[in-house]
């Protein structure tokens, strides 16, 4: 029979699913801690062999996940917070240098859509020196500086390129040491919508979560290290059935859900969700790459 298979962006959510005995997880090993002060679980998922990325549905490397439940709401200093935990976990992915780094942060999505505008959003507010740099050398700034610069590649329907190509030659011309890439995520469960922070050492497939696959980004087709920072902003149309029938993360068959399986949900708040979401997530870069050197 065939069925309708609730999509994730989110490795937790892919090693959540996965059913049978323990020898069936072999190649994935999965760690948690809590931090009771600021109440964010951060669980990492290392995915080590073929069989398991095949398994899983991702890429052979290292996902961290950030939950945090009061993530979505308006608390200034409680988001402060969640971009010290970020930057912490980025910090963990970024390369090891005694020197400074050369940064091109990427912000994927389509500003007009507002569950897919977190990645511009993000380049918004992010802390960019290449230029000044350039212009007038390290004496510019107090004290030693990464070399960050960012960029909006947009959307194919506008652009006619795919963000691959256009990120691959800014990088063949600006020549970073690595690139961060920002992208609105999919999700399976929605109690972790506008919820949740993956940071990934494995590059992105932009729109995969809603079935839109476009060019892989990763190191092996731009050419230098990917890191993905994402936040789930929808969730498939059958995951609420899921949740509602108590079913979650199981398969449904297609003749239930045809009607529902090109349908996404999000919040009816999620402008104001997604503009506090992008500060969080800039602000985690901005003071991840302010310390990784």
């Amino acid at each position: 029979m065939e069925v309708c298979r609730v999509r994730t962006d989110l490795a937790l959510e892919s090693a959540e699913s996965m059913q049978g005995p323990e020898s069936e997880m072999s190649g994935v090993s999965v760690s948690e801690e809590y931090h009771a002060r600021t109440d964010v679980t951060i669980t990492t998922v290392m995915i080590e062999s073929k069989n398991a990325s095949k398994r899983l549905g991702k890429p052979n490397g290292t996902y961290i996940t950030l939950e945090a439940p009061a993530m979505h709401e308006d608390d200034e200093e409680y988001h402060r917070e969640i971009s010290k935990e970020l930057a912490d976990c980025l910090c963990k992915l970024l390369p090891k240098r005694e020197k400074e780094l050369a940064v091109l942060v990427v912000g994927l999505g389509n500003r007009a859509v507002t569950a897919d505008s977190l990645g511009p959003l993000v380049i918004d507010n992010l802390h960019v020196t290449r230029h000044v740099l350039l212009e007038y050398g390290a004496a510019a700034y107090e004290n030693t500086t990464n070399m960050i610069s960012g960029i909006v590649p947009g959307v194919m329907a506008r652009t006619g390129m795919e963000s691959m190509e256009i990120i691959r030659g800014v990088a063949d011309s600006t020549e970073p040491d690595v690139i961060i890439v920002v992208d609105a995520l999919a999700a399976r469960s929605t109690k972790r919508l506008n919820r949740t922070i993956q940071i990934t050492n494995t590059g992105i497939h932009p729109g995969s979560g809603v079935g839109n696959h476009r060019s892989t980004l990763n190191e092996e087709t731009i050419g230098k290290p990917v890191i993905a920072i994402g936040i789930p902003t929808v969730v498939d149309a059958a995951t609420i059935v899921n949740d509602a029938v108590g079913r979650q993360y199981e398969d449904i068959p297609l003749s239930n859900m045809s009607e529902l399986a090109n349908m996404y949900v999000t919040g009816k708040d999620i402008d104001e969700i997604i503009a506090r979401l992008s500060f969080t997530v800039s602000e985690g870069i901005n003071m991840a790459l302010k310390c990784s050197h």
